[in-house]
């Protein structure tokens, strides 16, 4: 089944742009023991950890809020086998109303993850793929993965990059081998400057490299933020006082559900100081303009 949305876009309050599939139904994660382990100690919080497909629309539907949903392909950088992209769509297909599914390949793969993501975008419908270079273990900009860049800006689709900090690994002796320096946003920078077709998100306040991550945003007319990942309560003070000014257009809510959810989010996200207007375009109309489901005039 070829993923087509059906989202009432007035319906909704929210579009989050940042959640994840944890677990496929048959006893299969995305992460290790070990690493799930480590990741609910360092954010915590008593909800579902390994969330399907099918829980994240029923929770999602019930918040009237529609998500993007993806999972990490890391494969080569934590030799634990992924979560399948091409399920994910068709069961995202099945939730249409609430559900937008992003793929993941693994850049270590070459020219077959060229291929699978092209397959990913035209015979699944999927709208964008998620990186995560840390887990993925490499560095965007090099040479290697230009034909993967290419191709999905051939193919027209987001490319979701987590930057700055890590939650997983946090806490393990090494940080269980994660490099942080791979989540540096300057490294996207040089991606968006050679590729200005590909549209490209910054996943998370990208601590402690947010002035960069902020410079790239307002510099890059492809590149965007995506603010899950951190409390609201939490955000560096420069990134929200940015959010009424230059980077008004070019911020996304999101939560990174599981590890933290939209209740929390939203309940901090309420207290920030910031223009009335903003808000609706934060919460909701700067993502459907760059999904291509609304007209952003």
């Amino acid at each position: 089944m070829t993923y087509s949305p059906r989202i009432d876009l007035d319906a909704i309050v929210a579009l989050d742009f940042h959640a994840h599939v944890e677990a496929d139904g048959h006893g299969h994660h995305s992460l290790d023991q070990e690493l799930m382990d480590a990741s609910a100690a360092y954010f915590r919080g008593d909800h579902n950890r390994t969330p399907t497909v099918a829980d994240l629309a029923a929770y999602f539907r019930e918040r009237r809020m529609a998500a993007v949903v993806f999972t990490i392909d890391a494969g080569h950088g934590l030799g634990h086998p992924p979560l399948s992209s091409e399920q994910i769509a068709e069961q995202a297909a099945e939730h249409a109303d609430v559900l937008i599914p992003f793929g993941s390949v693994d850049p270590h793969r070459g020219a077959d993850a060229c291929r699978q993501a092209r397959r990913l975008a035209v015979e699944y419908g999927v709208r964008g793929f998620k990186f995560h270079p840390g887990l993925q273990a490499f560095a965007p900009n090099d040479p290697a993965y230009a034909p993967l860049w290419a191709t999905l800006e051939e193919l027209g689709t987001i490319a979701l990059f987590h930057t700055g900090q890590a939650g997983i690994g946090a806490g393990l002796p090494g940080g269980r081998g994660i490099k942080l320096r791979y989540s540096d946003p300057l490294l996207l920078d040089d991606v968006a400057a050679d590729f200005p077709g590909l549209r490209i998100v910054m996943a998370h306040p990208a601590v402690p490299w947010v002035d960069t991550q902020i410079s790239i945003a307002t510099h890059k007319a492809n590149v965007f933020i995506d603010l899950s990942g951190w409390a609201p309560k939490y955000f560096p003070p420069q990134l929200v006082r940015q959010l009424s000014g230059p980077l008004a257009r070019k911020v996304l809510y999101g939560s990174d559900f599981p590890v933290v959810t939209p209740d929390r989010w939203f309940a901090d996200f309420a207290k920030l100081e910031m223009k009335d207007e903003v808000k609706p375009l934060i919460l909701k109309e700067n993502a459907l303009a760059l999904l291509g489901l609304r007209d952003p005039s």
